[in-house]
């Protein structure tokens, strides 16, 4: 009995292949009469994962020179549209912006999206449009924003002051510094004291300790998002097999980013009960305060589901990111010490040397927003924009693209087209100067459409203000002759291989200053 069930096992076995191999032939039979795009030969099962390799924009972008800017893949049994060509992707943010507003659900991140409910992975719908309607009003609107800039400021003159603790010494020597960590922590209590009014790193053991904890998994959880995930594409059960060990990491990461959301918002619930909140002034209050407020008035649509999807999209946007790039402008400008030397006589120019950068000098440093954007163009925060998800059909670049594709666009690819952007591999922050230039459109960096980021307001500020302070603090050397390695790490954001080590010390003219700090 035991040897004919074997053998009846392995005959079914046999028949569910051919049928998927016999499936597969049909399906791509089927595409070459459908006028879909170019695709490359593929295997069963696997599709095109065969050709993907880590870091995944660089893979696709190599794929994509050799087979055209639109380009059909097949990750494991998902139909893939990547877009490499600056043309194509603004036809996908505008003529195509509804059709493409949608996300798709990767298996591996259903848990810790909340069942697809945060602001990023939220199927466009009223849900997302209502989240993303607060977030703009309540959160990241440029009243909000002009009134936290003071906690921003306080919180880069006490990162600062570490620093200059840190890099002094009686001898004027440069000290080497790593900055990743510290970015990390600067953002992270930038983002903290908007959201909470209390700083997670740099001040009490105990947080510090958090904020390492934060910083871990956020990495982790970028590493494991996104479409470099091969087990969310395999069928099953080779997908289920593959996300195992995926699905418990982001499991274990939801299950520490929810309990410190739920603190987050007992305390301010228990917080505003024992005040008096009509001798509150409305817009003196955090932005989890806000959404509590909001909560009292509609319950049953302002749920705390709702408020730590919004947090949870703040501080994931906010923290990682803008330390990412932060650290990517430092590496650059050391590797270009004349960039650097001119953005610091701009600052000293526009600012002077007798008092500290403040968020209000922004919009008069012309070359330090040219930085920021060169930065932004070689190295996106988020190389492959989150993956979008059609939901009709409809025509891109000539060809026909049916519902349900999965849309992914390659900034990096873009940014670094050479019919587009004169000497692409450089570092020319000259290239923004002229405003004429249609390239300065170009630049993906924060999406564009429905989708677009609507931090994009928030990050530069925090990376301007953050990125000046350090040039107009401290001067900034390499560790050795050899140039800064620009090697990209892989996953969702894009941070730089090995981080970032640098020679740091007070500028002399600047040290009367930092001392009163």
């Amino acid at each position: 009995m035991d040897a004919i069930s074997i053998f009846t096992g392995l005959v079914l076995l046999l028949l569910s292949l051919a049928g998927l191999i016999k499936l597969f032939i049909s399906s791509y039979n089927e595409e070459e009469k459908k006028n879909l795009p170019p695709s490359p030969p593929s295997h069963p099962f696997i599709g095109h994962l065969h050709l993907l390799q880590k870091p995944l924009h660089q893979s696709l972008a190599a794929i994509s020179s050799l087979h055209g800017p639109l380009l059909l893949l097949r990750f494991g049994s998902r139909p893939v549209l990547v877009v490499s060509s600056a043309p194509l992707a603004d036809d996908c943010f505008t003529t195509n912006d509804v059709t493409l507003a949608s996300r798709p659900k990767f298996p591996s991140f259903r848990t810790p999206s909340y069942n697809y409910t945060t602001m990023g992975t939220a199927p466009y719908g009223p849900w997302w449009r209502e989240m993303r309607r607060i977030a703009t009003v309540e959160v990241l609107s440029g009243h909000r924003l002009s009134f936290f800039s003071d906690v921003r400021e306080a919180e880069a003159r006490a990162f600062v002051r570490r620093l200059f603790r840190d890099a002094s010494s009686p001898g004027r020597d440069f000290k080497t510094v790593q900055l990743k960590q510290r970015l990390f922590g600067l953002t992270m209590n930038m983002i903290m004291m908007m959201m909470v009014g209390k700083r997670y790193y740099g001040e009490v053991e105990a947080n510090e300790r958090q904020s390492q904890l934060f910083e871990e998994m956020m990495e982790e959880s970028f590493t494991l998002a996104g479409a470099s995930n091969v087990g969310d594409f395999l069928p099953w059960p080779l997908g289920w097999f593959a996300r195992l060990g995926v699905k418990s990491k982001l499991a274990q990461i939801h299950n520490y980013r929810d309990r410190l959301m739920q603190t987050l918002i007992d305390e301010q619930r228990k917080r505003r009960g024992a005040e008096e909140e009509e001798e509150e002034e409305a817009g003196h209050s955090t932005v989890i305060e806000s959404l509590v407020s909001l909560q009292k008035s509609q319950p049953q649509h302002y749920t705390d589901l709702f408020i730590k999807c919004i947090c949870l999209s703040l501080l994931s946007a906010g923290t990682d990111t803008s330390a990412n790039t932060v650290e990517w402008a430092i590496s650059l400008l050391l590797n270009n010490p004349e960039k650097l030397e001119k953005l610091e006589h701009e600052i000293d120019d526009k600012v002077g040397r007798g008092r500290l950068l403040e968020e209000s000098d922004l919009p008069k440093l012309t070359y330090l927003n040219n930085v920021i954007t060169e930065t932004l163009r070689m190295y996106p925060v988020v190389p492959l924009l989150l993956p979008h998800e059609s939901t009709k059909d409809f025509k891109l670049g000539g060809y026909n693209i049916p519902s349900g594709m999965m849309i992914l666009v390659n900034a990096y690819a873009i940014q670094r087209d050479p019919e587009i952007w004169s000497e692409p591999m450089k570092f020319l922050p000259e290239r923004f100067t002229d405003d004429s230039k249609p390239e300065r459109g170009k630049v993906f960096s924060f999406g564009k459409g429905r989708r677009s980021c609507p931090g994009e307001a928030l990050a530069m500020r925090e990376v301007g203000f953050v990125l000046g302070t350090l040039v107009q603090c401290f001067e900034w050397r390499r560790v050795d002759s050899e140039d800064v390695d620009l090697k990209e790490g892989s996953g969702l954001t894009m941070p730089l291989k090995h981080p970032l080590q640098a020679l740091c010390r007070p500028r002399q003219s600047m040290i009367p200053m930092l001392t009163q700090l």
